[in-house]
């Protein structure tokens, strides 16, 4: 009843006091109506209503007093007197608040065609104040009214067509009645028509009668006006762009409390969109509009105690506001709120909790928290782990174009993690990120194009994807992409470009490709030959674990190439590699406890290495096994295992095992002399140029 007591309180009334004033007690124009009202004359008792109400013209205030004589002129049926009577029931004034008497009597008013009466009637009707709610009374009132040039009933018939309130929906008889209204200076009617031309709703779409409108109502002091106007200068739209004009209003509306506008001057400031960019006054408006609930404005506020943006940096703060907006469903709140609870940022880290907010977020369709969920599933972060609920969130966010979602939704299919395995559809996911300038599924398409997977085996195609990857810094890349290089694969043979790139993931620390720029400086390829700088590469490979550059380094310090001789140095790299279980390093290790080298000889131990080794397969350990077991170092003197250990590597072509299986077969050491078997291994060592082999065949006379 708000517009009610407004339109009461224009008649310009006050205070009163209790008692009815005698006859002799009224002077003045009063008196006069005094007279003729006793009499029943019904406009005088009207006007010595409107003398009470105001204690003037020869009376004191006194609205009970004002009432009863409202009240006779209103029982003889005079309108005027019917409506100030519904008014003063409808604010309680001079008589208890009673909404169905104010109805009452306003009916009585709007039956004889008094316009206010009408307006009021469908006001009531509109929000079933006295009686029940009915949008169709309310248009059959509010017609009555507009149709006499009522101006509020005017725009408010327009509201009911336009939203089909007790009508069909109809823009352009909203559009009719809200012109009506604006043409009269009702400044919600000005800006409804504006709304109508901006969205060409029941008139042709036309931005800058759209303004004409705004602007109406925006001079007259219409708030919500004054900031769509402001939009209108923000973004260009039926005026030139002009932010500076877009600040004016925005102002003048948040000076009256719209939040909208108290967030929109906060963003021009943060922007420095038509003022001078000042994060303290960006938080100031966007606090005043948080604090009336504006969840965009409690989002930013959020983002600024994150970031220290205007504000001293406070996670709690940022929680705060994070929260507040998150729980009127901004998913961008929420998704912000779960990363601060997957940080333990502004409250105690719980994963539960961040996936309780970014489940929230992605049901709102939102990318990033659909990803994040997804992250989740896969890693068992705060739900168990779920690889068919993960795939379910990356497909959501990848097909609104999520790049890390794509990518992860690729991996899932290669490893056959929630999907059944299907290289062809890791390949498609890989491509959308990898287009999307995603460095990861670059290099992963890359791998695929290189191994043949989910497409046709195509080196060229691999360098292109690897190179796009490099490009953006990615170490895989930049290391694979130097393979094709050394190998002529997808592109020309190029050993200075391989280097080049080697070097580019070495320098962030990729051991593949610090070991193989080792190699590149050791012999030579597309650089200098410089055994230092190999040792440089091969300790940073091999400090990270890298065993085959560990086994390098320990050979270098064992031949003292690119570092001083240090038998005790390269015991314990080989020593590192064997940890890890590389054979060569094994070998190599058996080699120095055979020959006492960095570590006391002990023969146990080089068996014990070669062994390892030999039953690996390596022909090397095999042959110094079999030696071990001829002589007797570390072992029982066994010919029989010596030959068989002979045998393992001379059937790999180890020429040396190869004369020595020849002797025995010749001697009978181990096996049944035979002759012929040591000719054939002979002539198997000779033909590899072995002179102790020739020199057995000689004797023969072969």
């Amino acid at each position: 009843m708000k517009k009610l007591l407004g339109i009461l309180m224009i008649i310009s009334f006050f205070a009163t006091n209790n008692v009815f004033a005698q006859t002799e007690n009224i002077t003045g124009k009063a008196k006069e109506y005094y007279e003729k009202a006793q009499q029943g004359d019904a406009e005088a008792q009207n006007n010595l209503a409107y003398c009470y109400y105001a204690g003037q013209d020869g009376v004191y205030l006194n609205y009970e007093k004002a009432v009863y004589w409202w009240r006779k002129a209103a029982d003889q049926g005079l309108a005027d007197a019917q409506y100030i009577l519904g008014l003063c029931y409808a604010e309680g004034v001079g008589v208890s608040q009673d909404s169905s008497q104010a109805v009452y009597w306003w009916r009585k008013a709007a039956d004889q065609g008094y316009a206010d009466a009408q307006y009021n009637l469908g006001v009531c009707y509109k929000n079933g104040d006295g009686m029940s709610q009915d949008y169709s009374q309310a248009v059959y009132w509010y017609r009555k009214a507009a149709e006499q040039g009522h101006a509020d009933a005017q725009n408010n018939l327009g509201v009911c067509y336009y939203n089909g309130y007790g009508v069909n929906q109809d823009y352009s008889q909203a559009v009719y009645w809200y012109r009506k209204a604006a043409e009269q200076g009702i400044a919600q009617a000005q800006y409804n028509l504006g709304v109508c031309y901006a969205n060409g709703e029941g008139v042709n779409q036309d931005s800058s009668q759209a303004v004409y409108w705004y602007r109406k109502a925006a001079e007259q002091g219409h708030a919500q006006t004054q900031y769509s106007l402001g939009v209108c200068y923000e973004k260009g739209e039926g005026v030139n762009q002009d932010y500076s004009q877009a600040v004016y209003w925005y102002r003048k509306a948040a000076e009256q409390g719209d939040a909208d506008a108290q967030f929109s001057l906060g963003v021009c400031y943060c922007d420095g969109y038509g003022v001078s960019q000042d994060y303290s006054q960006a938080v100031y408006w966007w606090r005043k509009a948080a604090e009336q609930g504006h969840a965009d404005a409690q989002y930013n506020l959020g983002v600024c105690y994150s970031n220290g943006y205007g504000v001293s940096q406070d996670y709690s703060q940022a929680v705060y506001w994070y929260r507040k907006a998150a729980e009127q469903g901004d998913a961008d709140a929420q998704y912000n709120l779960g990363l601060c609870y997957s940080k333990g940022e502004g409250v105690n880290q719980d994963y539960s909790q961040a996936v309780y907010w970014w489940r929230k977020a992605a049901e709102q369709g939102h990318a990033d928290a659909q990803y994040n969920l997804g992250v989740c599933y896969s890693n068992g972060y705060g739900v168990s782990q779920d690889y068919s609920q993960a795939v379910y969130w990356y497909r959501k966010a990848a097909e609104q174009g999520h790049a890390g979602a794509q990518y992860n939704l690729g991996v899932c299919y290669a490893n056959g993690e929630g999907a059944n395995q299907d290289y062809s559809q890791a390949v498609y996911w890989y491509r959308k990120a990898a287009e999307q300038g995603d460095a990861q599924a670059q290099f992963s398409l890359g791998v695929c194009y290189e191994k043949g997977e989910g497409v046709n085996q195509d080196y060229s195609q691999a360098v292109y994807w690897y190179r796009k990857a490099a490009e953006q810094g990615h170490a895989g890349a930049q290391y694979n992409l130097g393979v094709c290089y050394a190998n002529g694969e997808g592109a020309n043979q190029d050993y200075s470009q391989a280097v080049y790139w080697y070097r580019k993931a070495a320098e962030q620390g990729d051991a593949q490709a610090q070991f193989s720029l080792g190699v590149c400086y050791y012999n030579g390829y597309g650089v200098n030959q410089d055994s230092s700088q190999a040792v440089y590469w091969w300790r940073k490979a091999a400090e990270q674990g890298y065993a085959d550059a560990q086994y390098n380094l320990g050979v270098c310090y064992k031949i003292g190439e690119g570092v001083s001789q240090d038998y005790s140095q390269a015991v314990y790299w080989y020593r590192k590699a064997v940890e890890q279980g590389h054979a060569d390093a094994q070998y190599s290790l058996g080699v120095c406890y055979e020959k006492g080298e960095g570590v006391n000889q002990d023969y146990s131990q080089a068996v014990y290495w070669y062994r390892k080794v030999a039953e690996q397969g390596d022909a090397y350990a095999q042959f110094s096994l079999g030696v071990c077991y001829y002589d007797g170092y570390g072992v029982n003197q066994d010919y029989s295992q010596a030959v068989y250990w002979w045998r393992k590597a001379a059937e790999q072509g180890h020429a040396d095992a190869q004369n020595n299986l020849g002797v025995c077969y010749y001697n009978g050491y181990g096996v049944n002399q035979d002759y012929s078997q040591a000719v054939y291994w002979w002539r198997k060592a000779a033909a590899q140029g072995n002179e102790n082999a020739k020199e057995a065949l000689r004797e023969l006379g072969y």
